[in-house]
C-alpha cells in the first residue's frame, strides 16, 4: 500500500499526532491513549480525523463501547505509518545535525504551514470545467465520494491543478450545514454520513463529528436546538452540504 503523499508530508510536519498511534497500539484505547499522551479525549480524536482524511483508508479502527470510548486498534494501514514514523525518528537527528543554522529549520517551519480548516480531506482532481475567470473543479475522494470546488482560474493555474493532481479540500467546521434532504440547494456539494459523537459546549455551538461512508471525517458546528429540530444525535444518519465556494484546495509543496 502507498502512502498518500500528503499523509507522509504529515508525518514530517507534525510528528506529535503521529506518535498517538503508538499510544493507541500500546493501550487499545482512545481514553487511554489520549491520557498516556497528556491531551483531552477530544483532542485525540481531533488528531484522529485528521490522519484518517489525509489517508486512502482509515488508520485507526474503533470498536463501539461504554460512555468514555470502547476499544481501538490500528489498522494495517496505521501499523504501516507507525513504523514509518519509528524510523523517521532515527533519522530526526541526522536532519538536525544537516542544518546548518537554526534559521534553516525556521524557515523550513515557515514554508510549511498548518491550517485553521478541521476539515481535511484528502483526495484527486477528476476534472476542470472552466466558467470566465472560475474554475469548478471536481474532486474524487476514497470510497468513490466525489465533490467540487469554485476557485479563481489565476488558482487553478498556480497550484498547477490538472486531472490527476493529488489535493487536500480544506473547509471550515463553520460552514458546514446540517440540513433535511428537502432543504438541499442545487449547486451545493452534499455529504452523507453517521453522527459518531457530538461534543457539547456550554456557550455556543456543539462540534459534530459525521463519519463519512469512506472512513474520512466531517467535523460541523450546529447549535443545541438546531440539533434538537433536525432530531440529531449519536448514531443519526446525518446530510451536510457546503457550497463550492467555500472548499480551499491545497497541494504538495
Amino acid at each position: 500500500m502507498h502512502l498518500p503523499t500528503l499523509l507522509t508530508q504529515h508525518i514530517v510536519r507534525r510528528p506529535q499526532r503521529i506518535a498517538l498511534l503508538q499510544h493507541i497500539a500500546e493501550q487499545g484505547s482512545i481514553t487511554r491513549a489520549a491520557k498516556s499522551a497528556g491531551i483531552s479525549y477530544k483532542a485525540a480524536w481531533e488528531a484522529i480525523d485528521e490522519l484518517n482524511n489525509l489517508a486512502q483508508t482509515p488508520l485507526v479502527e474503533r470498536s463501539v463501547g461504554g460512555k468514555g470510548g470502547g476499544g481501538a486498534r490500528l489498522s494495517v494501514a496505521g501499523e504501516r505509518v507507525l513504523r514509518l514514523y519509528q524510523r523517521l525518528q532515527v533519522l530526526q537527528s541526522q536532519v538536525l545535525d544537516a542544518a546548518e543554522e537554526a534559521q534553516d529549520l525556521e524557515l523550513l517551519g515557515r514554508l510549511m504551514l498548518r491550517t485553521s480548516a478541521r476539515n481535511q480531506l484528502h483526495g484527486t482532481v477528476a476534472s476542470i470545467h472552466g466558467h470566465g475567470h472560475y474554475d469548478l473543479i471536481d474532486l474524487q475522494l476514497a470510497g468513490g465520494l466525489t465533490l467540487q470546488a469554485h476557485i479563481t482560474r489565476d488558482s487553478t493555474q498556480r497550484l498547477e491543478l490538472e486531472p490527476g493532481t493529488p489535493v487536500v479540500a480544506l473547509i471550515k467546521a463553520g460552514w458546514l450545514q446540517l440540513i433535511k434532504p428537502e432543504a438541499a440547494v442545487a449547486g451545493h456539494n452534499r455529504l452523507h454520513g453517521k453522527i459518531e459523537q457530538i461534543f457539547h459546549a456550554h456557550d455556543g455551538p456543539s462540534e459534530v463529528r459525521i463519519s463519512l461512508p469512506n472512513g474520512q471525517t466531517l467535523c460541523a458546528l450546529s447549535e443545541a436546538q438546531h440539533l434538537e429540530t433536525l432530531a440529531l444525535v449519536e448514531g443519526s444518519e446525518a446530510l451536510v452540504q457546503f457550497a463550492p465556494t467555500l472548499v480551499l484546495l491545497g497541494t504538495p509543496l
